[in-house]
């Protein structure tokens, strides 16, 4: 195939499994990750899959490793942007720094990187975007309003961006998990997490490998006429 995916947060959770379903699809992946290097060897060691650090909230950091990824691996053909973090907490307690802080990281992210990616995308006349967005950001929930709107932002995000780049043959998608197993959801207590699943259609939380199946499919070349859409991937607890 030989095409190139770089996926933000590509080293554990969801981002670890989009990273090795890429790469079993026959990509040249290159995963992203923050700040947990032992994480990230293990993972790269495990894979066989290239590790790059950089802070996704950072602008000039973003361009910058972009290059580095090009450099080594070649012209990035698909981006996942997959990189969140939560700062849970009521709104009227809520501290500045952890609107801003999740703000930054997972919607500022999805400028800073396909603005990054999208000239060698254009001038190559290919790409493919996936941003992994959440059911917060279709229905919100209590407690959660800073990753709600940053989930929300990046459908919006999506929409636009899929408009301004159809005719370069660029297709720009968002994906939304229900509850999935991944670092986000280890805090919920079993009592909670058993009120969550009753809620749940198919009575169970989804598995990584699910997202990243979906991320396989929107990436292909045969998914060229799919773009600007939304994918609800959480066992029918919200119908959108």
């Amino acid at each position: 195939m030989g095409r190139v995916a770089l996926v933000t947060g590509g080293s554990r959770g969801i981002g670890a499994a989009i990273s090795a379903a890429l790469k079993e699809a026959g990509y040249t992946v290159a995963a992203n990750y923050a700040g947990n290097d032992e994480a990230a060897r293990a993972f790269s060691a495990e894979t066989g899959i290239a590790v790059f650090k950089w802070d996704v909230s950072d602008h000039a950091a973003c361009a910058a490793g972009v290059a580095q990824v090009e450099e080594q691996l070649g012209g990035i053909d698909v981006l996942v942007n997959n990189a969140g973090i939560s700062r849970d907490g009521f709104l009227h307690k809520m501290p500045e720094e952890n609107w801003d802080l999740v703000i930054d990281v997972d919607l500022n992210s999805c400028f800073h990187m396909s603005q990054a990616v999208l000239n060698g995308m254009r001038g190559r006349g290919f790409g493919r975007i996936v941003s992994i967005s959440s059911i917060n950001g279709q229905a919100g929930m209590m407690g959660v309003v800073n990753y709600a709107a940053a989930k929300a932002g990046m459908l919006g995000f999506t929409k636009a961006l899929a408009l301004e780049n159809a005719f370069k043959g660029i297709t720009v998608n968002a994906i939304c998990p229900g509850y999935v197993k991944t670092d986000l959801i280890a805090h919920v207590s079993d009592e909670v997490m058993g009120a969550i699943v009753k809620r749940i259609p198919v009575g169970r939380i989804g598995e990584p490998e699910e997202i990243a199946r979906c991320v396989t499919f929107l990436a292909a070349d045969d998914a060229g006429f799919i773009t600007g859409s939304t994918l609800s991937v959480n066992g029918g607890a919200y119908m959108a």
